[in-house]
């Protein structure tokens, strides 16, 4: 019998303020991903307005074309709070289905030397053969490098999530 107290979902062993306690934080990483960034950008006295990063991945899962349920879009949202052109790189994704459900027009190929921040928010195979001096290549002399997946290692790269 259950307490008037308790829920039947309580009672199984489900807890609904952890559920909407990880709801909250998952919500919440698109701007703590930013203000990271941000934060490293301007250590590194990198300018932020006007500033110009490359997103690498779209998708929902690492070497797979899904973008339903992405996060990465919560990011690019907060990047433009900021007034960074945000450029996005992944050769997963349908660029049409990109365009069609988040207006999204993935880059076909990053151009070398562009980019003051990367940020690596998808481990894809294309971007683990790459490796951190393949990725860098795409950013200017002086750039931040974020791995949020941990594809790289810790010495590659100047922040992980």
């Amino acid at each position: 019998m259950i307490k008037a107290s308790e829920t039947l979902g309580q009672v199984v062993g489900y807890h609904p303020e952890m559920i909407l306690a990880g709801r909250r934080l998952n919500d919440g990483m698109g701007a703590y991903v930013a203000g990271q960034l941000i934060k490293q950008m301007i250590k590194r006295r990198i300018q932020v307005e006007g500033a110009k990063v490359l997103v690498m991945g779209l998708t929902f899962k690492e070497n797979c074309p899904d973008l339903r349920n992405t996060r990465v879009v919560d990011i690019l949202k907060e990047l433009a709070d900021y007034n960074i052109a945000v450029d996005v790189y992944d050769p997963q994704v349908n660029k049409a289905e990109a365009e069609a459900e988040y207006g999204i027009c993935p880059v076909d190929e990053p151009q070398p030397g562009t980019y003051d921040a990367i940020i690596l928010a998808v481990a894809h195979r294309e971007f683990r053969e790459l490796g951190a001096q393949g990725i860098r290549a795409w950013g200017k002399p002086e750039h931040v490098l974020y791995d949020l997946k941990y594809l790289l290692p810790k010495k590659s790269v100047d922040l992980r999530l």
